[in-house]
């Protein structure tokens, strides 16, 4: 008689055998960052414009809101990069 287990031997071996288990960890982490990073960057990206009309309107004469004005406009930028991909089948 053979010892025959119910389940399968590919649900007892992991997918890649050749992962270590810090690189399974850090993927599992990943994938469990990124959706929320991008709904939060993605909203981020439509609602920061709005925060940059009161800074225009008061004017990029000062060095103060230039500064905050650019910093801004880089943000922007990035939660642009991050969030494109946001609820994307």
């Amino acid at each position: 008689m053979s010892n025959h287990s119910p389940l399968p031997n590919e649900s007892i071996t992991p997918a890649d055998p050749d992962a270590s288990t810090p690189e399974r960890y850090r993927r599992r982490f990943v994938r469990s960052v990124k959706g929320p990073a991008q709904f939060v960057a993605f909203w981020t990206a439509i609602t920061l414009p709005f925060v940059h009309l009161p800074l225009l309107a008061r004017g990029l004469g000062d060095p103060t809101v230039l500064l905050a004005f650019s910093v801004l406009l880089g943000v922007n930028v990035l939660a642009l990069y991050v969030g494109h991909e946001h609820n994307q089948d």
